[in-house]
């Protein structure tokens, strides 16, 4: 009789220990289940936190000079201008009147040529007949050409940005009694077009 009730004991015994660790086992999951959602919205609000917003930046043609006192002299031809305007758009070389494919821009003295755009120089020369030359390759297949310069201040392969000095206005051959002048040309998608109908537009938008 006293064996069984000491076998009887540890049995009981032994099932209590047993319930009392599955219990405590149970109540360490609850608790840690308990922790993630808390631990994930701390996460994630602290991503949201450090979030920089991105401000997109529009890119305007500007003017190829900064100073306000530059006028044209030379205007763009354009066949369907009126024939006052298609006059003004004509230059005179060797007896012989060429159609403008830019426009000439002039002043008393020497001026500032600046890019109108960010880009790369793609083309540093001199012409016997255009005078100094530089080319910029810009986005949207896009080429600004400034001629008749008399001094140039970048070299092929250079990255230039907007407004940065390229070169100061000059004379050339073509039209020497026009004094320092700046001959600039644009072309888009290998078409030459008018500048003044681009400045201040979006490159965005062309």
């Amino acid at each position: 009789m006293t064996r069984r009730k000491v076998k009887k004991q540890v049995i009981i015994s032994s099932m209590l220990g047993l319930l009392a660790i599955v219990g405590l086992l149970t109540l360490t999951e609850l608790k840690l289940n308990e922790t993630k959602p808390e631990e994930e919205t701390h996460v994630n609000k602290t991503i949201f936190e450090n979030k920089i917003p991105v401000v997109a930046t529009k890119e305007i043609i500007a003017r190829p000079y900064t100073d306000s006192t530059i006028k044209i002299v030379t205007n763009y031809y354009n066949k369907e201008d009126d024939t006052e305007t298609q006059k003004n758009s004509l230059i005179l070389f060797e007896n012989t009147y060429l159609p403008s494919t830019g426009i000439d821009y002039q002043s008393d003295y020497d001026f500032d040529v600046v890019s109108i755009l960010d880009g790369v120089v793609v083309t540093v020369r001199e012409d016997q007949t255009l005078g100094k030359i530089v080319e910029i390759k810009h986005k949207n297949n896009i080429i600004s050409s400034y001629q008749s310069l008399s001094e140039i201040v970048v070299k092929e392969g250079d990255e230039v940005k907007q407004g940065q000095i390229i070169g100061k206005s000059g004379t050339a051959n073509i039209q020497k009694d026009m004094g320092s002048h700046l001959h600039f040309e644009l072309t888009i998608d290998s078409k030459t077009v008018d500048p003044e109908e681009y400045y201040d537009k979006e490159l965005g938008n062309l």
